[in-house]
């Protein structure tokens, strides 16, 4: 499968020259699987460059929320095949009991935050809660499942053949245990990660900055490490930066993990930092190609 980011940054957009290496679009990562079907994980500002990109008969396209924050679905109403007449586009998203997928997004796109409203998408979209089970689509099976964040949020495993990625951009695995030493099954995401090909995982805290932002929903860079460690992935790709993170900042966040990750024993070359509009190919026993970007 292909993978390309079109947004890696968390909370907010953060354009600007300071920025302008690793990007500063929110969450959007397109899967391309063998078959040609595409998916968009998560909705943030990345989704209008994707959209842009697409070509014009690409017209069935499945959008996977982990969860409804601004960050990850602001770019909807900005993605051009949603204003295609023949787009087919299926949103899957966390359920919940308060109201349909499809009433909690139009909180957003609607008036007076909107000038669009999601009945007024001239494409035939539907909303579709993600099942508790394993589902397909096109040539790849997909599973979610509910992950430390603030309110419903979703991780994805996407397998396709003997690959596997798992998106997981918004976690808190460490909140009130030691990700080191507990039992994997008190571990959020653990199973749904477990030797992932590629990990797509939060890494939005140095460690000095975490214990001001306990709660938040968000990893420091020693749990992002020990979580990838403790589900023995095959390679990470580190995600969701902060908007005040500059370049500058994030070559010496990488840096630093690259430290730790040898200290643990590990191999430095399965560690990426996630960078706008690069472009990866994703293979067997975690080959992973840069192809693009």
């Amino acid at each position: 499968m292909k993978v390309k980011i079109w947004g890696a940054r968390g909370s907010v957009p953060s354009p600007g020259p300071e920025t302008i290496r690793y990007g500063g679009n929110t969450s959007c990562v397109q899967v391309t699987l063998e078959d040609g079907t595409v998916l968009a994980l998560d909705a943030g500002t990345g989704i209008r460059s994707l959209g842009l990109a697409l070509p014009s008969e690409t017209t069935h396209l499945h959008i996977l929320l982990t969860h409804l924050h601004l960050d990850h679905i602001q770019g909807i109403v900005f993605f051009a095949p949603a204003f295609q007449p023949s787009s087919e586009i299926v949103i899957w998203g966390p359920a919940s009991a308060e109201a349909p997928l499809e009433d909690r997004i139009a909180r957003y796109i609607s008036a007076p935050l909107s000038p669009v409203e999601v009945r007024e998408l001239p494409c035939d979209v539907s909303f579709r809660d993600c099942p508790e089970s394993d589902w397909e689509i096109g040539s790849a099976k997909l599973r979610a499942a509910s992950v430390a964040h603030r309110g419903p949020t979703l991780g994805y495993r996407i397998t396709e053949g003997d690959t596997s990625l798992t998106y997981i951009p918004d976690h808190e695995p460490a909140l009130g245990i030691s990700l080191a030493e507990e039992d994997t099954e008190w571990i959020s995401g653990y199973e749904l990660a477990r030797e992932s090909s590629l990990l797509i995982h939060d890494a939005q805290y140095s460690d000095d900055e975490y214990p001001n932002h306990v709660g938040w929903g968000h990893s420091a860079l020693t749990h992002t490490l020990d979580f990838a460690d403790r589900v023995e992935a095959e390679r990470l790709l580190m995600f969701h930066h902060d908007p005040m993170h500059t370049d500058d900042f994030l070559d010496a966040h990488y840096a630093a993990a690259v430290e730790r990750w040898q200290e643990m024993g590990h191999d430095p070359a399965q560690l990426e930092m996630a960078i706008e509009r690069r472009e990866m190919q994703l293979g067997p026993a975690g080959a992973l190609s840069v192809v693009g970007g």
